[in-house]
């Protein structure tokens, strides 16, 4: 479809389906009802959708969801626990329940709905509900982040030591463990696509730069127990990881170091990169990936897993939540295969591919032979 008949044509569609007189047909119209419905839903969904992320979290924070993750429960205990009158607990339930959060089982009794068992499958996105008060925070005015007029680092900022700190030996282990912990929260469903996706037990060394608290080491470990693993992360959050590992018993090279400062340790065949580059932006992730060369013989592997943009039926994920997610974090941005293809051959690897996986929502992977 050429330019001038796309513009010719959404400017005829964006016309007719303005128009007053066409919405009120088209919702009493039996054949373009159903259709007029689901787009006012859609509408809706996006006009309150702030609200439904608070009863989300309110759900969480309050233990409500934890509590139903056990069995049953009634209006009372429900509310005593999130220190709520009857009226405002019945509120919360009611749109908690709306949501699929939870569900009435009848008498006054409350499970967890299809959403909410969901939820409680994934700690990963109950430790990003967990935080997601520092991002409303920074969102609290859109404009004034997107024109960049604070002075300040934002809230969420703060909550990242790659944004703020360097994560060197004198930086307390303390300032780097909620970052960590979330890390390790949100890694499994990630960990999981990608050793479904990739081969590991073709490889002698692997180095996870970025590792953090060796989540996506451990994950590996259990494929493929026989690879020497390598960490590479700034030097407080290294620590961390490789204490984690020992303690389930995966061996590990700690590297400590900066990779905007240092150079990628050399001898591994397979580098990983898992959610690193959408955290930087352009020029320091094409760093990264010329040094992540640098350091790789003829013929090794790059291995790249994160979520990306242009996934079909995640395109909202992408623009919209992690478009302003890393703009608040203070860098970085969510990229096509294709941008990040070109990166690569850019750098100078030889060859890259992007290869699927079971929900691409949660992440894609691309290899890349150096």
């Amino acid at each position: 479809m050429t330019t001038g008949f796309r513009q010719r044509w959404v400017g005829w569609r964006n016309g007719i389906i303005s128009n007053p007189a066409f919405q009120s047909w088209a919702s009493r119209f039996a054949l373009t009802r159903p259709v007029s419905r689901i787009r006012a839903k859609r509408l809706f969904d996006i006009i309150a959708g702030f609200t439904y992320s608070q009863t989300l979290y309110a759900c969480v924070e309050s233990g409500i969801i934890s509590r139903l993750e056990q069995g049953a429960a009634r209006s009372a205990e429900l509310g005593s626990l999130a220190r709520l009158d009857s009226q405002a607990t019945r509120r919360l339930l009611r749109a908690a329940a709306a949501l699929g959060l939870i569900e009435s089982v009848g008498d006054d009794l409350w499970m967890l709905g299809e959403q909410g068992v969901a939820l409680v499958g994934n700690p990963g996105a109950i430790a990003m509900i967990r935080h997601h008060h520092l991002l409303y925070a920074d969102l609290a005015d859109p404009l004034s982040l997107l024109r960049g007029e604070r002075t300040e680092p934002g809230a969420l900022a703060g909550y990242w030591p790659y944004a703020l700190g360097d994560g060197s030996e004198g930086e307390d282990q303390a300032a780097v463990s909620p970052y960590s912990q979330l890390m390790s929260a949100s890694q499994p469903m990630v960990a999981d696509q990608v050793v479904h996706a990739w081969r590991f037990d073709r490889y002698k060394r692997m180095l996870d730069v970025g590792g953090g608290s060796g989540a996506f080491i451990a994950a590996v470990a259990k494929v493929a127990p026989a690879l020497d693993f390598g960490l590479f992360d700034l030097p407080a959050v290294t620590a961390i990881g490789a204490r984690l590992l020992g303690e389930q018993g995966v061996r590990v090279n700690a590297h400590p170091g900066d990779f905007r400062n240092d150079a990628i340790p050399i001898g591994y065949d397979l580098i990983t990169l898992i959610r690193i580059l959408h955290d930087h932006d352009d020029a320091l992730a094409q760093a990264l990936l010329v040094k992540v060369r640098a350091a790789l013989a003829p013929g090794a592997t790059l291995l790249i897993a994160e979520p990306m943009a242009g996934t079909s039926g995640a395109e909202a994920m992408a623009d919209a939540y992690f478009g302003f997610y890393l703009l608040a974090m203070g860098s970085g941005r969510a990229r096509t295969p294709q941008e990040i293809g070109a990166m690569l051959t850019k750098a100078g690897f030889a060859s890259w591919r992007e290869r699927p996986t079971g929900l691409p929502i949660v992440t894609r992977v691309i290899s890349a032979t150096a």
